[in-house]
């Protein structure tokens, strides 16, 4: 139970950080996140919104690396061709420290989800065990593409030029 509530605690924690909007100041780039704790994830994408900083997918984005889609609004996140978001059913440890799915993590993860991603992930046998990867296409209308001076920036950076005497 104590999991539980830490959870939704998480969630009305990243829900008021990400109230909160200040001018965008750097970029963050997502190229290969398996995911992890989604507390984590929660701080870090409040932050991220809170600040304006951009986000690109630039590769794998994967179980709670798909809160960015919830967390951060569209206009504040792009994807290269490379994107690739993975999503699966929320699992905790239970009391023998095993990871198992969770109803209620799984469903307090769904209502983070714009609406956009949720019918993807219905249309796609819902969230289970098993991951399903939404790329290419599939981003069509739910992750605006970077533009190109985006791409380019990634692909060919400038040069940091240091001026001496």
């Amino acid at each position: 139970m104590t999991r539980v509530i830490r959870f939704w605690d998480l969630l009305l924690c990243a829900a008021t950080l990400a109230c909160e909007v200040t001018s965008a100041s750097a970029t963050m780039r997502i190229i290969e996140d398996e995911g992890g704790q989604v507390g984590k994830y929660l701080q870090a994408f409040a932050k991220v919104r809170s600040t304006g900083e951009r986000v690109i997918i630039d590769g794998d984005c994967l179980s709670a690396c798909t809160l960015v889609l919830g967390l951060v609004p569209p206009n504040q996140i792009c994807a290269t061709p490379r994107a690739r978001f993975g999503f699966h059913a929320a699992s905790m440890p239970n009391n023998d420290g095993r990871m198992v799915t969770s109803a209620l993590a799984t469903q307090a993860l769904w209502g983070v989800y714009p609406a956009s991603v949720r019918r993807w992930i219905i249309q796609h046998g819902g969230l289970t065990s098993q991951m399903i990867y939404m790329e290419g296409r599939s981003l069509d209308g739910i992750v605006a593409t970077c533009d190109r001076p985006t791409l380019r920036a990634l692909l060919w950076p400038e040069p940091l030029v240091i001026h001496g005497r």
